[in-house]
């Protein structure tokens, strides 16, 4: 029987995705729920499983743009597993393509219905190639055909190597759909908000001591590590919760606020940044925070994080530092208004008691829309945070640090 995959959806809202990367060739044999693509919605990059066993016949082409409910591919269910021997043979072109950083590209050129003029140069346009050290894979020209124009375009976006006389390659990836979004989004909301920021400096000091002395036993306790995160993420709650305007957003002519904090963590993975929400922070503990954290990071790297996982957030705590960041201006994440920026902590001297030490400093920002919030709210909700890091165990802790690390 040939069963017929369809594209699932993603997610509300989302009508088309991309086949980012076949897993598998035309012609293998699949295994019930296994992976057999990777497709990108302009929020995530999820996976496709076979749906049964059998041979597959693909028939959309990676980097083409589906409609959700169409058929990418057939599978054969009345075929039969191949044996031991025929397996390896089919599985050795895969292992030998791995190295490549794009194996799909030059099957995606192959396969594609082009002609013999795709990618061909003129006899000038060979010429001056040659002579320039410049590398094109398509033109302008009739069927994808290479002009002069396009190599003396080229050139000039390139510069002039001959003073050198250095390689100048260059190579044309296509953006991914959560790609491409992204861009989208960053733009928008550079030109539709009124986005300003402000700054503030934290004295590490003291989570520093609480994270020296409890932070085995926390541990022990509870399986995950005591991070910076947790601390974090409660003051932010803390400050929502104090300024209200912060933790809202514009939704027409109106304003949204809300009772709960959904608190966004900007999230490094493979397929670029994710933000994935922890729900009602506010109802969190220490150690309940720290196990969203790990969950919702792991998931991200893993390439399983869903949409539902990324959507809905009031308010996003963004970490620079782990690259070494020492001061961002970071961008509002739609349709949030404000956006907390954490950076790396370098010691550095401060006053303390009418003299000078050396403290551990960490630079805050803080990027919010001018249109929801005022320098009141925006500098008010800064500062608030900033007293409950200074000062975790009476702001954060109600006093009793082993109750709030429950330990």
């Amino acid at each position: 029987m040939a069963l017929e995959m369809k594209v699932p959806s993603p997610g509300e809202s989302i009508s088309e995705v991309e086949i980012a990367q076949w897993l598998v060739s035309d012609g293998d044999y699949v295994e019930k729920d296994q992976e057999i693509a990777e497709i990108d919605s302009d929020k995530a990059t999820l996976a496709l499983p076979a749906e049964e066993s059998g041979i597959i016949k693909l028939i959309a082409e990676e980097g083409e743009v589906v409609q959700v409910g169409q058929v990418v591919c057939i599978i054969d269910t009345d075929a039969k597993a191949p044996d031991g021997d025929a397996a390896p043979k089919a599985a050795a072109p895969k292992e030998e393509e791995k190295p490549n950083p794009m194996p799909q590209e030059p099957k995606k050129e192959a396969d594609a219905p082009k002609t013999y003029a795709t990618g061909t140069a003129s006899p000038a346009a060979r010429k001056l190639m040659a002579e320039e050290n410049i590398q094109l894979q398509k033109g302008s020209g009739k069927d994808g055909r290479i002009t002069k124009e396009d190599v003396i375009q080229a050139k000039a976006s390139m510069g002039s190597a001959k003073a050198t006389g250095g390689k100048r390659s260059s190579e044309r990836k296509r953006m991914s759909s959560l790609r491409r979004k992204l861009a989208q989004r960053l733009v928008s909301v550079k030109n539709e908000t009124a986005m300003l920021t402000t700054f503030n400096e934290i004295d590490m000091t003291a989570i520093f001591e609480l994270r020296k002395q409890y932070k085995e036993r926390f541990a022990a306790t509870h399986g995950v590590g005591l991070g910076f995160m947790s601390f974090f993420t409660l003051a932010a709650v803390k400050a929502l919760k104090e300024f209200p305007q912060v933790n809202a957003m514009i939704d027409g002519d109106e304003l949204v606020l809300y009772d709960y904090c959904d608190i966004s963590i900007a999230v490094s993975g493979p397929k670029g940044l994710m933000v994935p929400v922890i729900r009602n922070a506010e109802n969190l503990s220490f150690a309940g925070v720290e196990h969203e954290v790990k969950r919702l990071a792991t998931r991200v790297r893993d390439g399983v994080i869903t949409v539902d996982e990324m959507t809905g957030g009031t308010f996003t705590i963004t970490n620079g530092g782990v690259f070494g960041s020492m001061l961002s201006t970071p961008i509002i994440n739609p349709p949030q208004s404000a956006i907390l920026g954490m950076h790396n902590i370098v010691e550095r001297p401060v006053v303390k008691n009418g003299g000078i030490q050396v403290a551990p400093i960490m630079y805050l920002a803080l990027s919010y829309d001018h249109r929801v919030i005022d320098g009141r709210e925006s500098v008010g909700s800064l500062v608030a945070m900033k007293k409950a890091l200074e000062n975790p165990i009476e702001e954060l802790m109600d006093g009793n640090v082993e109750k709030a690390l429950e330990i």
